[in-house]
């Protein structure tokens, strides 16, 4: 049977899913309610989303809200109240958490909020909803709808001696909303991580989905920029849960699981027993992406990790700065040189996946303390280097302590820093178009063999890539959206600005290219292979036409060399880089 409720979710991407409403809904499934759920993203059209609320004839709406996408659905809420006449409209999530009633205030439309972990609140409040909506469809069938829906508080008052005959729900723990003026409830009562049951019904619907899952929530340190750092109680799932769930996903074969608990090695036993469950069970398909403290892995973490599939596991590692006085000032605690230590051991096992994050804006860290954070975590190779921008986040120390630094920030989310005290806003605007060639040239791993090279004339990877933002901007090329190939072209010509080894990289940026994918296309920049015609037909009849073959002049060191043949063979890739696998061949 229909009941009426309807949680939305508006993710920032196709790809992603929302653990927090299948939480939910799976929440209340178990208190016997059924509510339907919807997914959207921030890149739909507000009229295509309105279109599909209204034809669901939801009876109470609720909204998942984040940084990312509060300002979004602000206006869907207001043009919900106007197509939906009567439908009261929550909100719960980390966006709307931490201030309430200024949430109330500023959103008319807006019928209340649930507050922090809603895995208990949420179904009280349907119950108490359940109860009410039989009353209301007969109102509405006498043309009297009222202003239930607006007002929930009201209806609260009116029903106060039903509810004593009932007995008390305690529907106001976890709540904020309208009630002679705005009233909030603080939640009293953490659910118990064991009891929330198992979000996901059908992991088939999953197929072209990141999967999110928790087995702990909390987090022991207390880093002033986050808001995992108010609640520095770790509550834990008991491990027997955890390896059930697991089981489901690996059994689903579902392409990735990302992990969203804050620390997920912050407990030696709670890490080690998932990730030998998962070399244990390896189903050869499943990523499973982890955040953690690297200088908190222990020597048993590591052999476990040495022994992972290679792309079974990745790794995401907070370092965001290198800077004494930064880690003091944001309460972050980290041994910086084990950090280092911990990235290189792991790297040298070569089957992980590591993503290392820096933060740009924090205190104590102007433009040129910050490149030098860059160049040293730069200089750990990470696949993936993250390059963020501090964002003063509602509820966290960092909000406080604002004024303090001299921190202005936006108004809007995702509230991101524009100055600090030891950071102009010219210099962050520096930073952005560093982390826009980071993002480009680094991190899509196109690049690869031509920035080992190029690394060796630069005493600074901060300064190459500063250099190269300033040659894009200078030609206008920032402003414009560039094919693939087009990309090569641009660092070739920044190569040959700067007199480097023009013909050398000619031929790393080819075998770049060629990493990924046999193109059809030669690159103009590319060799002419006309004088090996006869040896590279050879060489594809005898290792196959679906492989690339290519000529290499120069060794590594870019001397030359006599002409050596390599084949790509795409049908093996690297699971880390996805790069397709390169031999030497002989005819």
């Amino acid at each position: 049977m229909k009941e009426g409720f309807l949680l939305v979710a508006v993710n920032a991407k196709y790809i992603h899913s929302n653990l927090a409403v299948y939480s939910l809904q799976a929440a209340a499934a178990r208190e016997g309610i059924l509510v339907d759920l919807v997914e959207f993203t921030i890149n739909q059209y507000v009229e295509e989303i309105l279109q599909e609320l209204y034809q669901r004839e939801p009876e109470v709406l609720f909204f998942s809200c984040y940084v990312w996408n509060w300002e979004y659905v602000r206006e869907l809420a207001a043009e919900c109240a106007k197509i939906l006449p009567g439908v009261p409209i929550w909100v719960g999530g980390p966006e709307v958490s931490y201030e309430p009633a200024r949430v109330l205030e500023e959103n008319p439309a807006i019928t209340g909020v649930l507050l922090g972990e809603g895995e208990e609140s949420f179904p009280r409040l349907l119950r108490y909803y359940r109860k009410n909506l039989e009353d209301k469809r007969e109102r509405r069938r006498r043309g009297e709808e009222g202003v239930w829906g607006k007002i929930l508080g009201a209806e609260m008052e009116s029903s106060r001696e039903r509810e004593k005959e009932q007995g008390d729900l305690g529907i106001r723990d976890g709540l904020a909303f309208w009630q002679n003026g705005i009233q909030v409830y603080p939640q009293m009562k953490l659910p118990n991580l064991n009891e929330i049951p198992f979000p996901y019904k059908n992991l088939g619907d999953f197929s072209h989905k990141i999967l999110y899952y928790e087995s702990s929530r909390g987090c022991p340190f207390s880093c002033s920029y986050c808001l995992s750092s108010i609640d520095k109680r770790v509550r834990f799932r008991d491990l027997e849960l955890v390896r059930r769930e697991l089981m489901a996903f690996l059994e689903a074969g579902v392409a990735q699981v990302k992990f969203v608990d804050r620390t997920f090695n912050c407990k030696e036993s709670h890490a080690l027993a998932v990730w030998q469950y998962l070399l244990d069970h390896d189903n050869g398909v499943t990523n499973f992406h982890f955040e953690i403290a690297a200088d908190l892995l222990t020597e048993a973490e590591l052999e476990i990790l040495r022994r992972l599939r290679p792309g079974q596991v990745q790794l995401e590692i907070g370092i965001q700065s290198t800077c004494k006085e930064t880690l003091e000032q944001i309460y972050r605690r980290m041994d910086l040189a084990l950090v280092e230590k911990r990235v290189r051991q792991v790297k040298s096992f070569g089957n992980i996946h590591q993503h290392l994050d820096l933060i740009a804006g924090l205190p104590c860290e102007g433009l040129e303390r910050f490149a030098r954070s860059f160049d040293r975590v730069f200089a750990l190779r990470p696949e993936q280097l993250q390059l963020g921008f501090l964002k003063v986040l509602k509820g966290t120390r960092m909000q406080e302590d604002a004024e303090k630094y001299g921190i202005l920030y936006r108004d809007k989310p995702p509230y991101e820093v524009l100055s600090t005290r030891w950071l102009h806003y010219g210099e962050l605007l520096r930073l952005k178009k560093v982390e826009q060639m980071v993002e480009l040239y680094y991190n899509s791993g196109q690049f690869s063999l031509t920035l080992d090279r190029l690394m060796t004339f630069w005493e600074s990877a901060f300064v190459f890539f500063e250099e190269l933002a300033a040659y894009y901007q200078d030609h206008g090329w920032d402003r414009i959206q560039h094919t693939r190939v087009r990309r090569y072209e641009i660092l070739l010509d920044f190569i040959r600005e700067r007199h480097l080894e023009e013909e050398h990289f000619q031929e790393l940026l080819t075998m770049d290219y060629y990493l990924r994918e046999a193109a059809k296309t030669r690159p103009g920049f590319s060799r002419d292979l006309s004088p090996w015609k006869e040896q590279i037909r050879l060489l594809q009849k005898q290792y196959g036409k679906e492989k690339h073959v290519e000529v290499r002049a120069f060794d590594e060191g870019g001397n030359r060399q006599e002409p050596a043949f390599v084949v790509f063979d795409y049908q093996r890739r690297s699971p880390l880089t996805k790069d397709a696998a390169v031999f030497a061949a002989e005819l």
